[in-house]
């Protein structure tokens, strides 16, 4: 069975969801709301759909999104019960009415490959529901390193896992969450597959009032970034050949040269050219935060 577990906090748009899981062709599933003590209480939402579908509402006393999300998705996470495999979709996202329903279809294959994590097409809409993208879609069966390197876009909702891999494993507990669901993914499935649904569709919503869309959040955002390519070259990094090590310090890099106020960052990608002897390549990185920081004085004058 699938349980989809909604972290709720925002009224704004949450009635599109459910409506998107009332009309599943298929209702094998079952719903675990946790509600991160808001301000804007669903309760009137909640019973104008009690009888479309098999949910679960629980409100948490404590805010806690506001210091880590991945620990509200946990915490929401624990709410479920029997069900093998999970979906965490944001409280903004919609479903098309065949989600669930191409997810059994497609299960027998799924377990016979081994398979646990699963991701279905998307597009992207707007608050006013508007689709503002051509539906994005991927290849059935793609190895996790191919995807990392692959130029693509991700969010959480558009993911199915094996629960017992995310009870395991966890979620990285970057800024915003930001680059966690994109770890999630590769480690959920143990650096191996990906399964594509290209058959369902989910609407992934941008808004000023989503992270995604927000741009008040940039330094965290940055924190976040370094933070997660710190993670997959330090903790991760037999799963990268020499090339793609290379691509993952430059994106570091960047991230770092992007703020350069940090001389912690600074440090710690001197740590890990040094301890690779990559001296030639440490000497194109102090060239680069030169060049930069050329620039911006001459902008700046």
């Amino acid at each position: 069975m699938l349980a989809i577990v909604i972290p709720y906090y925002k009224l704004t748009f949450f009635e599109e969801t459910l409506k998107s899981l009332k009309a599943q062709t298929n209702q094998r599933f079952k719903v675990y709301i946790g509600d991160d003590a808001s301000p804007e209480n669903p309760n009137h939402l909640l019973e104008k759909y009690h009888e479309s579908f098999d949910f679960l509402y629980h409100r948490f006393d404590q805010n806690l999104g506001g210091t880590s999300l991945t620990q509200q998705w946990e915490r929401c996470i624990k709410l479920t019960t029997g069900e093998k495999w999970l979906m965490i979709l944001g409280d903004d996202d919609v479903l098309d009415t065949n989600v669930v329903a191409e997810f059994y279809q497609n299960l027998n294959e799924i377990e016979n490959e081994n398979i646990s994590v699963i991701r279905f097409s998307t597009v992207k809409m707007d608050e006013n529901d508007q689709v503002t993208t051509d539906v994005y879609q991927h290849p059935k069966l793609e190895e996790t390193i191919d995807f990392l390197f692959r130029k693509t876009r991700t969010s959480l909702s558009e993911y199915i896992f094996l629960k017992e891999k995310v009870i395991e494993i966890g979620f990285k507990n970057f800024p915003l969450a930001w680059f966690s669901d994109v770890l999630a993914i590769v480690e959920f499935s143990d650096f191996k597959r990906i399964f594509t649904i290209n058959a369902a569709i989910l609407k992934i919503r941008i808004s000023n009032i989503s992270i995604s869309g927000n741009q008040d959040n940039v330094k965290l955002k940055s924190k976040a970034t370094f933070e997660y390519y710190h993670y997959l070259i330090t903790n991760k990094s037999k799963y990268f050949n020499y090339e793609q090590r290379k691509i993952l310090l430059l994106k570091l890099n960047k991230s770092y040269i992007n703020d350069k106020k940090n001389v912690g960052y600074f440090f710690k990608i001197s740590k890990i050219y040094l301890s690779d002897f990559l001296i030639r390549d440490y000497f194109q990185f102090i060239k680069a935060i030169i060049i930069n920081a050329s620039g911006v004085i001459h902008k700046k004058h």
